[in-house]
């Protein structure tokens, strides 16, 4: 289906109420502050090597999936939930169709913004903090930060708070933000809680990653600015799309050089020759004196041009212009009598 059939559907649905956008009220702010603050301290107390630290190995030595394996089959499941492409593809799926019924682009315009910053943020850290996860550590009590790594913060956390976090920051009641807000948050814990038990994440880089994804969409109400005015050029480029589209098409132009497709004795004089110049001469009708010329004039695609008639060699006729006859006597010396006069 193309593009501009799916802007003519969504033109013929229902105008839809207007969407209500989250500003930074001053609750907001507060949660944002004390949520960077949060996240500060986790950072300096894994590189101060504190009792956070020592917390993380005795949870990994203690190995969750070995104390519950019959949980193991439906968790190595479950913590795919939290990976950035099967969630990203079902939000997207869903927001998609509220875009379609609400007439906006802002829903995905949004995902896309949160995704974006989620993927910046945490990736810069993970590079530049370059710790190594559980299953590769090399030495017992150390943060093993540094090492190459690229696991703190937990993406899987930090994605599963993002991901499913955005259903509650664009829900268009406060009764249905309130229950995807508790959706989310228990969904996001689950799956940060599932990386500990499967010893793929330190407790730590879990912690991290719920006060990343907190903060990316706490931030959000500051990049709204910049989704509508997205927003609004995308749909300036729709609508010169389809003034191009229903402008009519110019005629192809009529070559001016094209000559006639009959020409029975000949092809035509080549443009700027010197023959243009002179006139053509009208053919008479055999049989007249001077070559009188018809009462008609032919089309020009069938004139002949002639030359004058001092140019044609003159024809003399031998001999008697009539037919011998059998029964004709010859004519001799004599001469015919003249009735009435002497012989």
């Amino acid at each position: 289906m193309r593009i501009d059939r799916i802007f003519t559907r969504l033109d013929r649905e229902p105008e839809p109420p207007k969407l209500e956008i989250p500003r930074m009220s001053r609750t907001r702010i507060a949660l944002l502050g004390s949520t960077l603050a949060f996240y500060l301290a986790i950072v300096v107390a894994v590189l101060s090597t504190s009792w956070l630290v020592g917390l993380d190995w005795k949870v990994m030595l203690f190995r969750p999936y070995q104390q519950w394996p019959q949980l193991h089959a439906f968790l190595d499941y479950f913590v795919v939930l939290g990976q950035r492409g099967p969630t990203a593809v079902m939000v997207a799926a869903w927001l998609g169709w509220r875009s379609w019924r609400q007439h906006t682009l802002r829903p995905l315009l949004t995902l896309g913004a949160a995704l974006l910053l989620l993927n910046i943020t945490v990736g810069a850290v993970k590079l530049g903090l370059g710790r190594l996860g559980p299953h590769y550590a090399t030495q017992i009590g150390s943060a093993e930060l540094f090492a190459g790594g690229d696991i703190f913060p937990s993406g899987h956390t930090a994605n599963a708070v993002v991901t499913w976090g955005i259903l509650a920051y664009l829900a268009t009641t406060p009764l249905a933000r309130r229950w995807l807000s508790v959706g989310s948050a228990a969904l996001a814990l689950g799956v940060g809680a599932t990386t500990v038990y499967l010893g793929t994440h330190w407790l730590s880089d879990v912690l991290l990653g719920w006060a990343a994804g907190l903060l990316v969409l706490l931030g959000l109400p500051w990049f709204e600015p910049l989704i509508g005015r997205t927003e609004t050029a995308i749909f300036a480029v729709r609508e010169k799309l389809r003034a191009a589209r229903r402008r009519p098409a110019a005629p192809a132009p009529i070559p001016v050089d094209v000559q006639p497709a009959l020409f029975p004795h000949g092809q035509p004089r080549a443009e700027g020759s010197d023959d243009e110049s002179q006139p053509l001469e009208p053919v008479g009708i055999a049989g007249r004196s001077g070559g009188t010329p018809r009462s008609g004039t032919h089309p020009t695609s069938l004139q002949r041009a002639h030359g004058p008639r001092s140019d044609r060699t003159p024809v003399t006729p031998a001999g008697s212009r009539r037919p011998p006859h059998a029964d004709r006597t010859p004519r001799t010396g004599q001469t015919r009598p003249v009735p009435g006069g002497s012989t």
